[in-house]
């Protein structure tokens, strides 16, 4: 898996780094010195990170489609009927949405993040899956979530992953919650990509059957070579993410191209609510 391996990389000879966590890759990303970034995550998340700088695109069709799955008009109605309300935005989402929001979270901080919010009322936007997952572990918010999700995810269903328990009765079943409910019902373990990886790391367990996209095995694989490690269900993959390779990184840094562009005011609104997480997230 390209993605995961460039992430492995950490710092390159030619001065550039990668990382798997969104959360991270805030923190590191403002400080970065190079005049040029290559983003093979979300289109416009490093160019708000850094307005300044030039920031390259390897695939120009490599995108999230969960990522669009809600409308600024539907923030903004929300906010005109619910009182005593706060927009949370999962980091998987277009710089507009962003700029409509009151805080970003990622996988891994959403559940802390809405817990400390002060509102009542919260609007979770764009994975509504995310979004029940939160609703389940903080109950005394009232969370409505939007009806986005991650296309992967919405592949795995119950009677798939049943199907492969059955079939590895011993192993561990890990899942991303970004899967449904009815998936995350089954699992002995719900957590980020960065979660999962430590669980099944620290874990005694031998076999594990993976709820998420397929680049996590890599990751996996490499820390645990003595371990077996299972999709939940056959090509457990986003095509999206495997339009992001090796050479195509090179040729966007060597020919300087598909450069993302971002609307600078567009870009300090959206900015707000990633630093309001980092805030909450101290």
């Amino acid at each position: 898996n390209n993605g995961m391996l460039l992430r492995d990389i950490g710092w390159l000879t030619s001065g550039y780094k990668f990382t798997d966590n969104c959360y991270y890759a805030i923190a590191y990303g403002r400080k970065v010195d190079n005049t040029q970034i290559t983003d093979v995550d979300i289109h416009n998340f490093s160019k708000i990170l850094n307005p300044k700088k030039k920031v390259l695109l390897p695939d120009r069709y490599a995108d999230c489609a969960m990522a669009h799955m809600a409308s600024v008009d539907k923030v903004k109605k929300m906010r005109e009927q619910v009182e005593d309300l706060a927009v949370v935005c999962y980091i998987n989402s277009t710089a507009e949405l962003k700029a409509v929001s009151d805080v970003c979270v990622t996988s891994s901080n959403a559940v802390e993040i809405v817990k400390k919010l002060s509102n009542k009322n919260i609007f979770f936007i764009p994975d509504g899956n995310l979004g029940t997952y939160v609703a389940s572990k903080v109950p005394e918010k009232n969370i409505i979530c939007n009806d986005g999700y991650c296309p992967i995810h919405r592949k795995i269903n119950a009677d798939l992953v049943n199907e492969t328990k059955r079939a590895h009765p011993n192993a561990l079943f890990l899942v991303h919650p970004e899967c449904s409910e009815e998936v995350t019902n089954l699992a002995d373990f719900v957590g980020s990509t960065s979660e999962i990886i430590k669980f099944a790391t620290n874990s005694e367990a031998k076999e594990f059957i993976i709820g998420t996209e397929n680049g996590v095995m890599y990751k996996l694989k490499q820390k645990n070579p003595d371990k077996l490690f299972l999709p939940a269900i056959p090509r457990q993959y986003c095509d999206d993410m495997k339009k992001v390779t090796l050479t195509k990184v090179k040729d966007s840094l060597v020919n300087e191209r598909y450069v993302v562009e971002v609307d600078e005011e567009l870009s300090i609104k959206a900015m707000k609510p990633l630093e309001k997480m980092l805030e909450l997230a101290k």
